[in-house]
């Protein structure tokens, strides 16, 4: 395993919006940063949580694709809600992405998510 941090960016997901990467590839893991419903153009989705859940997992595909990997090799996940309440509906949509693949998670309902959004994602996934 190599020691070195790789930087990953992909122009297939949104640039990141302050001082952070997509995603650090660290040997045979990656660390994607938290990724929010905004379209690869920097736009945020259009919708309700729904909406916005899928599109957080388009970026989050892209992202690890450009690693080197996918939501197959996901090992932990880490969800922000803006409401709780909406754990039903973001639950089923992350359920139709992972299928029966089931990495640790964990699921946090926050004060304020940047640009107001409703759900954030962020994971770590193995090569």
């Amino acid at each position: 395993m190599s020691n070195a941090l790789e930087m990953i960016a992909t122009t297939e997901a949104p640039a990141a919006i302050g001082p952070y990467s997509q995603a650090v590839k660290w040997g045979d893991l990656v660390f994607t940063s938290g990724q929010i419903a905004l379209t690869p153009e920097g736009q945020l989705a259009e919708g309700g949580v729904e909406e916005q859940t899928h599109q957080v997992f388009r970026n989050l595909q892209a992202v690890l694709k450009e690693a080197g990997t996918s939501l197959d090799n996901v090992i932990k996940a880490t969800v922000f809600l803006k409401d709780m309440n909406q754990f039903a509906q973001v639950n089923a949509i992350y359920e139709s992405y992972f299928g029966s693949h089931k990495p640790a998670r964990s699921t946090v309902e926050v004060a304020r998510l940047p640009k107001d959004v409703f759900v954030e994602i962020e994971l770590i996934a193995a090569i």
